[in-house]
């Protein structure tokens, strides 16, 4: 038995020597092991699992004691599921991201923790750099630029830019793809897949496959840069009436599926207030345009940029025009939207702006939502079911609103895991997208301003008639629908005008003399 023991610890000795041998002579990062970071994400879903199944053992469901103990558990869970995206980095970054843009979806302790994940990406360095323009490429950077910045302009989750100058002196922003991102992300999610179904079986009530499949399907377009340049030109066609929208030009000679190349435009980020002030750029106007910019492309192209976090979106005084512009980056993630699910999301805006709850209920229960319709309304707005039935645009929002629904959101998360695992896959990324939106306007200080309602009316309106013009049979009931169009719009930019007119200092400074002489 002694030298049974004795030969299997020295196997067990020389196996892990020579494995550290090995490990050591190939320097190999134990980070890029699947088995570690299997273990890493396995060992963290079963505290926050044992937490969760444990600390509410003694304390009543409801009661005061109960809210403060949830609130603890929801940060401290937050706080792990922070730890584990920092670790494993690449694809566990973006989820987390994802996951701290869903304000009004999480509770707040989930989405306030994982928000610093925008600003904690992963940095490869100039050495792994060079490999990839290399490897891709097959040139050095000497024989490409005439400058290379080393230090990032940013890091993200998939990749970083850095600015550089070419031999014609052009000045260019080059996205590279961190090196091991492709290797890892494939096994990454079939590890969050796993751990998700072992969260459904110990939670049944808890189901968040939603985001594993979302993360399945959309993590291949975001690693293909080329299917990046390709959905910028599109956009910039597609937008080219809107002279405030400024998207860089693509280099396609020094771009393939891991870089990047494109024009060097520089700029503050749209939630940066200072920024703003120092170049003279109305937070109104950026607001207003960027609430035209996203209503155009949902309601009526139905193809939509789904990252506008504040790092994608810039602002900047144009340096010849001098006029004020919005930059959108990173266009790996688009939404086509179908058809049939547009005209209804068009046709259900219309109604929450309206307050027209047959066809809230209508229009919710086409998309998805069946007799979680009030719920959906709400995570779809922002706003409380009292604010939704007096119709969205009529009501203002105020902070206590925002805290109810903030509080709602931890004591609904089931019925809103269910919700989001019934709606079309196409609707979860136009909730990303919403709760980004949204986050900018509160950071502005212009959330639910009547010009975004205006916008999205305006498009609807649109949207709805060309879909009418194009199933009618004769030339005379397309005139018709043009001119009910004509007229819809020509009441809309009326109500606009008396908006401004109502808000503008002449109007105060009227008031105030009447009331002076009076």
């Amino acid at each position: 038995m002694a030298g049974q023991l004795l030969r299997v610890s020295s196997l067990a000795t020389a196996v892990f020597a020579s494995s550290g041998f090995y490990l050591y002579h190939r320097q190999l990062d134990l980070n890029d092991l699947s088995v570690v970071r299997f273990g890493r994400a396995a060992a963290t879903t079963a505290v926050i699992s044992y937490d969760y199944l444990t600390a509410f053992k003694h304390v009543e469901y409801g009661t005061e004691e109960y809210g403060v103990l949830i609130s603890k558990v929801h940060r401290r869970s937050a706080e792990r599921l922070l730890d584990l995206c920092c670790a494993n980095r690449g694809t566990f970054i973006k989820v987390g991201q994802h996951l701290g843009a869903l304000d009004y979806l999480l509770p707040e302790e989930y989405t306030s923790t994982l928000k610093v994940l925008h600003s904690r990406a992963p940095q490869s360095s100039l050495e792994e750099i060079q490999q990839v323009i290399r490897e891709d490429l097959g040139k050095e950077l000497s024989e490409l630029f005439i400058l290379f910045e080393e230090n990032p302009q940013g890091a993200a989750s998939l990749a970083q830019v850095h600015k550089a100058v070419l031999h014609d002196g052009r000045t260019v922003a080059i996205k590279v793809q961190h090196p091991k991102v492709q290797r890892q992300s494939s096994k990454d999610i079939v590890v969050m897949e796993v751990l998700v179904r072992v969260v459904h079986w110990l939670f049944p009530e808890f189901s968040f496959m939603w985001l594993v499949e979302e993360a399945k399907k959309n993590m291949p377009l975001e690693l293909d840069f080329l299917n990046e340049g390709h959905n910028a030109e599109r956009t910039a066609n597609m937008l080219a009436h809107f002279p405030f929208l400024k998207i860089p030009m693509i280099h396609w000679d020094l771009s393939t599926k891991r870089i990047l190349t494109m024009e060097f435009v520089d700029g503050g980020q749209v939630n940066d207030r200072d920024y703003m002030k120092k170049h003279s750029i109305s937070v109104n106007e950026i607001s207003e345009n960027l609430g035209k910019l996203y209503s155009e492309m949902i309601f009526v192209h139905g193809f939509v940029h789904c990252d506008p976090h504040p790092g994608n979106v810039l602002v900047r005084k144009c340096p010849q025009s001098k006029k004020t512009e919005i930059i959108l980056l990173d266009h790996g993630l688009y939404q086509i939207l179908q058809p049939d699910f547009r005209l209804d999301y068009c046709r259900l805006w219309q109604a929450l702006i309206k307050g027209d709850m047959s066809r809230v209920e209508r229009y919710s229960r086409r998309l998805g939502a069946g007799d979680l319709y009030p719920l959906f309304a709400c995570v779809l707005t922002a706003r409380s079911w009292t604010a939704v039935s007096a119709g969205i645009s009529s009501v203002p929002v105020t902070h206590s609103e925002d805290v109810e629904i903030q509080t709602n959101a931890s004591l609904y998360l089931p019925q809103i895991s269910r919700l989001l695992n019934r709606v079309p896959r196409q609707m979860l990324l136009l909730l990303k997208t919403n709760d980004l939106l949204r986050s900018t306007e509160i950071t502005l200080q212009t959330r639910a301003s009547s010009s975004s309602f205006i916008s999205i009316s305006r498009c609807c309106i649109r949207a709805i008639a060309r879909h009418k013009r194009s199933k009618a049979q004769s030339r005379m009931r397309r005139l018709q629908i043009s001119l009910a169009e004509s007229l819809d719009l020509g009441r809309l930019t009326m109500y606009e005008m008396f908006l401004w007119v109502k808000s503008s200092m002449l109007v105060h400074w009227l008031a105030a003399l009447l009331a002076f002489l009076h």
